[in-house]
């Protein structure tokens, strides 16, 4: 008995010395890393969990917020950074989390602040994340799969965490990247042909951080989507049928403007000789949204069947999308508008269809959106605003706007009233006042 209890001693030891390696390794890191400033406040006593599609920039995100902390006169021995990624501590248990504690304690006098990246990997973890919040740790957690947003995680986890969605760079960050800050009237100076040729690379290639400085865009893109595909969907969910799961994929992509439904998908499946149904069709669908590749919109104008099995697909970031497309302008500037407003408004945002095709309502905002790629002819423009002053005489809208790219109309109606959209890169934004 007492030479078992040394033989545990012992092993915990050798724990507590990885860990104690790991934590001032980690350190020594996070001060000598490049950061593009990412657009998020942080609340000075909130936890936080931060989720998203892979490569989204979580993980800078923590070094983001250590730095801060840091600025802010926390001393350096107090950022606890421990990434589940690490090889060293791939058979790590839920229960012996603790000792990521005990290691810090034994190193430093200070109450530490817990960065803890990709804990999905750990099972269990949301019962340690829990017990953190209550012993009043400031934690800040990463993960690149939905599922970490379960009901029972979620439940377990008591609302003592902000859950933050993570998307690739937004233009304005992307342009912050690439060492580009806005003001003023920038529009009518020579950085207009800048952000245009950036915004041009940003609509066709996404935002993903680490491309930023890719040179071989659609390459590094094929790899990510691929890593994306067969880890956080195919392994993690057991898909077997992978040929009927790039079917919905594609199909997905090739719909990204048009509301469609699951047997519809599922018929157009069979129709090329693979085996599926609605049902398993749908359940591809949820677990794409759970790798956080892609999201949907529901019909605000319909009943509650047809909201859950006839939705708007959007992927969540533009050179994902664009792996799919052979004429892509329409669907990539649709898609670009819907991210946009995703990570804005999250899940209240809509889309319009009964009697009046509307591509996005916000009904807390009262505001209506129609994109369309180009506005140069006169006829197109008339109907994109039709069914906007359509809507607002049925909903009541404060505001109806048309998102185009391209040439701009040379319209004399005294309908729209427009101006470059902050976007940049000859994008327009039409106010239109009825």
């Amino acid at each position: 008995m007492y030479f078992c209890r040394l033989e545990k001693d012992s092993e915990m030891a050798v724990h507590k010395e990885l860990l104690q390696s790991i934590i001032i390794d980690n350190q020594r890191l996070v001060g000598d890393i490049s950061l593009t400033e990412r657009d998020m406040v942080f609340e000075e006593n909130g936890n936080y969990v931060f989720v998203g599609v892979r490569q989204a920039g979580k993980s800078y995100l923590l070094y983001q917020r250590m730095n801060q902390l840091v600025s802010q006169g926390h001393r350096v021995e107090e950022m606890l950074y421990v990434s589940f990624d690490d090889e060293r501590l791939c058979n790590i248990r839920a229960e012996e989390l603790d000792v990521l504690l005990q290691a810090h304690r034994s190193l430093f006098d200070c109450t530490p602040v817990l960065f803890l990246d990709e804990i999905q990997n750990i099972d269990g973890w949301q019962f340690f994340a829990r017990r953190l919040a209550n012993q009043k740790y400031k934690v800040h957690i990463t993960g690149s799969n939905a599922k970490m947003l379960s009901r029972d995680i979620a439940t377990t986890l008591g609302g003592r965490y902000w859950v933050n969605d993570v998307y690739p760079f937004s233009f304005g960050e992307y342009l912050r990247a690439k060492g580009m800050e806005l003001t003023g009237h920038w529009y009518l100076g020579r950085e207009r042909d800048d952000v245009a040729r950036l915004f041009n690379d940003y609509f066709y290639y996404g935002g993903f951080p680490e491309l930023v400085n890719v040179v071989a865009k659609r390459a590094w893109l094929t790899n990510i989507y691929n890593k994306i595909f067969f880890s956080d969907v195919v392994v993690r969910n057991g898909v077997r049928n992978e040929e009927a799961l790039r079917m919905t994929m594609r199909r997905l992509a090739d719909n990204v403007r048009q509301p469609v439904a699951y047997n519809r998908i599922s018929n157009l499946i069979k129709s090329a000789g693979v085996s599926t149904n609605p049902g398993t069709v749908m359940n591809y669908v949820r677990f794409m949204e759970e790798a956080c590749m892609v999201f949907s919109l529901e019909n605000y104008a319909t009943k509650f069947v047809e909201k859950e099995t006839v939705k708007k697909h959007y992927f969540v970031d533009n050179g994902l999308l664009n792996l799919f497309l052979l004429d892509p302008n329409t669907s990539l500037l649709e898609n670009i508008v819907a991210v946009a407003l995703h990570r804005r408004y999250g899940s209240d945002v809509y889309f319009y269809n009964k009697n009046i095709e509307v591509d996005f309502y916000l009904p807390d905002e009262g505001t209506g959106i129609q994109v369309c790629y180009n506005l140069a002819d006169e006829q197109t423009l008339k109907r994109e605003t039709a069914a906007l002053v359509k809507l607002k005489s049925l909903l009541g809208l404060k505001s109806l706007l048309v998102v185009a790219r391209g040439s701009r109309t040379r319209s004399t109606t005294a309908d729209a009233t427009s101006r470059l959209c902050p976007c940049g890169g000859g994008c327009w934004r039409l106010k239109v006042e009825p």
